[in-house]
């Protein structure tokens, strides 16, 4: 890696960007490190410069030309609005930003290396899927809305950059689900959960990558500057019913038509958002291949998807740390939709729903 690298890194109020642009930071080879965002991170940032900055403005092409940046880290797609308030402003961040953005760095001179930090959820999650997804695969079924619709559009939009600008070398990272005992996320809010719904009949496969995995991959990646698009999991897969047994997670099979109601619920309580993506990817899971990460990227996870499970589980309190009142009203809910959803089907004979223990088997 050349001497006086300067990079900018977006998104870091979120503690996944705060915690990468600070270990890059001290990167070997790294001269300058550059944090942006609308607001403050709100942690230790360490020798991160932290410029206050909307990437949907134009603006961010001034900071980019003034601080001569030759490496741009894209971490603000974002999967819930979280600060950002409503779905229409998360939409706004993630594809009008990355716009902006992408018009900066064509301006620039100075950039010759952009990496995005993707997800796996560009492939969906659908009964016609393969095994596995190799990176030249296409989801089944185009999104339509939503977190998955973003992440379409935005790398659309970085393959155009990438054909405008061929001197400047463009690492897509698409990565699995980022678990951590701090990372909050659509997935790992819904593994917190008191008691988890499950879509009765179905079983999931779950890849996981650590969070220092994720730091590990893109600081190799600013390193390496090797370009193209990525697959990046922990080896392996686990499924649905598995790792709610290894965290003794209590669990409760409901139809798939009973998740509106259940998502409602539990947006009502703030405990979790059981967005369309996530409710299709908790019926049929994905499998993705990590081939071209080991072979050509060269890089190789810490942890596999079931050591990354593993250690994220260990933080949660045995049983969910519920107290019976959480329990009670959450399970209530649950039975409620069940029972509303199975109704016009087998109106007269009882409900066979039960709630699973944690138990590991």
């Amino acid at each position: 890696m050349g001497a006086g690298r300067t990079v900018l890194i977006t998104g870091v109020s979120r503690d996944l960007g705060r915690t990468f642009a600070r270990s890059l930071a001290s990167a070997p080879g790294i001269d300058r490190v550059i944090g942006v965002d609308a607001i403050p991170p709100r942690g230790d940032i360490g020798d991160v410069s932290f410029v206050r900055a909307d990437i949907r403005n134009p603006v961010i092409a001034k900071i980019i030309a003034k601080e001569d940046v030759d490496t741009v880290v894209h971490m603000s797609v974002i999967a819930t609005p979280g600060s950002a308030g409503a779905r229409g402003t998360m939409k706004e961040l993630n594809v009008i930003g990355t716009m902006q953005l992408l018009a900066a760095c064509q301006k620039s001179e100075q950039v010759r290396h952009l990496v995005i930090k993707s997800t796996t959820t560009a492939y969906g999650a659908s009964s016609r899927d393969p095994a596995m997804f190799t990176e030249d695969m296409e989801p089944r079924r185009a999104p339509r809305t939503g977190y998955a619709k973003d992440v379409a559009e935005v790398e659309s939009y970085v393959r155009g950059f990438a054909r405008r600008r061929p001197d400047v070398t463009v690492t897509m990272l698409r990565c699995a689900n980022v678990i951590g005992a701090e990372v909050i996320s659509p997935l790992t809010s819904y593994l917190r959960l008191p008691v988890i719904p499950t879509v009765l009949g179905f079983d999931p496969r779950l890849q996981f990558l650590h969070e220092a995995d994720l730091h590990r991959v893109l600081q190799h990646a600013v390193a390496e500057r090797i370009g193209g698009t990525f697959n990046v999991a922990g080896e392996g897969v686990i499924v649905l019913s598995q790792a709610l047994r290894r965290a003794q997670r209590p669990s409760v099979a409901l139809p798939s038509v009973a998740f509106g109601g259940v998502g409602s619920a539990l947006r009502s309580l703030r405990r979790a958002d059981l967005s369309p993506e996530l409710v299709a990817f908790l019926t049929y899971g994905r499998g993705v291949d990590t081939t071209a990460m080991r072979d050509v990227l060269g890089f190789e996870p810490l942890y596999s998807t079931a050591e990354a499970f593993a250690e994220f589980a260990a933080t949660l309190p045995p049983g969910g740390g519920r107290t019976e009142r959480a329990l009670d009203v959450l399970s209530a809910r649950l039975s409620a939709e069940a029972t509303a959803s199975e109704a016009p089907a087998a109106a007269g004979r009882s409900h066979p729903l039960t709630i699973a223990g944690g138990s590991d088997g």
